[in-house]
């Protein structure tokens, strides 16, 4: 935390807004960071405690913490690290990629403790850029299995995740890997989390494949943009709903964690970031017999929003509009509902009436 009259402490105050930039004198395009940062905590002296804050065995523990950070987490959030390994091994951040490396040290903690995960579990990882995400996640949980697409980062990961013996590096592309098959060979008998820095501009298609697929995994946690991490964890039934809000929870329950200000990445977005937690459900929300055709509905009604859900089903699916108007009066709705109205259960009773 920032002590009051001293300097911020960037790596708490950027996580929602960005005030540290203010009082440096900075812009929001500006790297709000000094070039040496470990993670530290501050502490208030207990008056009732001789030496440390808190004395005995609680302060050696903390300290052992502390020193275990500085000595086995390189700054990977430097930016002259960063540029220093682009530079050694002839590397530039693909925008195809949506590369955004993290550059807050206070992220990648924040991030595994929304996870939940700890040595029991097994993390698979999408897109672990230079290992920032990855080294924490190594330090927290049993096993982490990294999937990259880019290969040209192999090389570079190698050494910076050099001596991390509970971490592996799999070269694919996430939407065509066998994922179930990746799962039960890496993680026998460990309950399976995901955890990631997504790249923005392919987060829907990663998180339908992760849940459409019913992968033995138990939640997801996951770095997006705010405005997608808004609609991943939308109530159906509300006005932010849409159809990934009501496909995430159908599968899975949600909810947004924490934001993340374009300062805690290089290179700075243009758009506040936010993580989202999704644990998967036992069974779906709602029982339907045809799924596909169930999907089909939701994305035929939120494929036009400015129109009514009658409108938008009669047009996605091409169907007549006086079959749909009957359908959805006789499922107890106004045959004017808007598809952002409708719940998971009310859009299973428009399908059972439409068949």
């Amino acid at each position: 935390m920032a002590q009051k009259g001293g300097p911020c402490y960037r790596g708490q105050q950027l996580l929602d807004n960005a005030p540290c930039q203010a009082a440096a004198g900075l812009d929001s395009g500006a790297l709000p960071f000094p070039r040496h940062r470990t993670l530290l905590v501050q502490w208030k002296p207990d008056r009732h405690a001789s030496g440390s804050p808190f004395g005995g065995a609680a302060a050696r523990a903390a300290e052992r913490v502390a020193t275990e950070r500085k000595t086995t987490m390189p700054e990977l959030t430097d930016l002259s690290v960063i540029r220093t390994l682009c530079e050694k091994y002839d590397f530039a951040l693909s925008k195809g990629f949506g590369q955004n490396f993290i550059i807050n040290p206070g992220l990648p903690p924040k991030i595994v403790d929304a996870s939940g995960v700890d040595k029991s579990w097994g993390v698979l990882e999408i897109g672990p850029g230079i290992g920032v995400l990855t080294k924490e996640l190594a330090q927290r949980a049993a096993k982490v299995v990294s999937i990259e697409v880019d290969e040209r980062l192999p090389p570079l990961l190698a050494e910076t995740m050099a001596g991390v013996d509970n971490f592996k590096l799999v070269l694919q592309d996430v939407l065509k890997v066998d994922l179930r098959a990746l799962i039960e060979e890496e993680f026998p008998g460990m309950p399976v989390a995901v955890c990631a820095n997504l790249p923005y501009y392919i987060t829907s298609p990663i998180v339908m494949k992760l849940l459409g697929d019913r992968l033995p995994i138990q939640n997801l946690t996951v770095m997006v943009q705010k405005e997608a991490a808004d609609r991943l964890a939308a109530a159906p039934g509300t006005r932010a709903s849409s159809a990934i809000s009501c496909a995430v929870s159908y599968y899975a329950t949600s909810k947004l964690m924490f934001t993340a200000a374009p300062g805690s990445f290089y290179p700075a977005p243009k758009v506040t970031s936010a993580v989202v937690r999704m644990d998967i459900r036992p069974t779906p929300a709602v029982q339907v017999e045809d799924e596909d055709g169930y999907f089909a509905l939701i994305r035929a009604a939120f494929g036009q929003r400015r129109k009514t859900a009658a409108n938008a089903i009669a047009s996605g699916l091409g169907l007549p509009k006086d079959k749909v108007i009957a359908a959805i009066e006789a499922a107890g709705f106004d045959a004017r509902i808007r598809p952002e109205a409708l719940t998971l259960e009310d859009f299973a009773a428009v399908q059972r009436e439409l068949k």
